[in-house]
């Protein structure tokens, strides 16, 4: 099961890297974060924590309905094209996210035994996804797109941490849940403001701007 679970988190990381619009990248995270609460509520139910089952809880109201929800809310208030302003195309993006799965991999194959497939693999998918999140943020042009970037990465970091700790300590936990709930409103409100001074949210146009 949790087998299952981990390829579906590895494609939706894929689709959110070869995403040409922002509703679809807004999807697939939905989806990458609804498979990590599957997994975080299995290990809960698995060991029996109830800090686990508040930590699986907050992690659906937040990033599996509550983000989204802001994110989308941000799209329909801007009134903005959905293009995310690819600097590598589709094509490109999806061998650059080919080659870093296997790179994750062998990286994770020296960290872990080779007996132990499991932990071999989600150690491999957690780099990857942490990766994918820098590559959103560094070759995407819209401002949103990076603001997703950045949630990617702390999910891959939440699914390292997880991994290898069996579960960061709680309050670590709760801390981290509230710094990226206030963080998406921060930039949300930023991004609003963006687009009405400006009527974009083209990070690349805005650097272009002369004092």
């Amino acid at each position: 099961m949790q087998g299952i679970i981990l390829f579906v988190l590895l494609v939706s990381t894929y689709l959110m890297v070869i995403a040409k619009r922002t509703s679809a990248l807004i999807r697939s995270f939905r989806y990458q974060s609804l498979c990590l609460f599957v997994i975080t509520f299995s290990i809960a139910l698995t060991q029996r924590e109830p800090e686990l089952y508040i930590v699986a809880g907050l992690l659906f109201i937040l990033k599996v309905l509550l983000i989204p929800y802001l994110l989308y809310r941000i799209i329909r208030r801007i009134k903005v094209s959905e293009d995310l302003g690819l600097f590598i195309n589709p094509q490109l993006s999806l061998l650059w996210a080919l080659a870093f799965t296997y790179l994750s991999w062998i990286f994770a194959s020296y960290i872990v035994s080779a007996n132990n497939t499991i932990l071999t693999g989600t150690l491999a998918i957690a780099f990857f996804v942490v990766s994918a999140g820098m590559f959103l943020m560094v070759f995407r042009m819209t401002a949103l797109s990076q603001i997703i970037g950045l949630l990617v990465m702390e999910n891959g970091l939440f699914l390292l941490a997880s991994t290898v700790s069996g579960g960061m300590p709680f309050f670590v936990e709760i801390a981290i849940f509230f710094d990226v709930f206030v963080s998406v409103l921060i930039m949300g409100f930023f991004v609003y403001r963006i687009n009405k001074l400006f009527t974009h949210i083209d990070v690349n146009k805005l650097s272009r701007l002369k004092g």
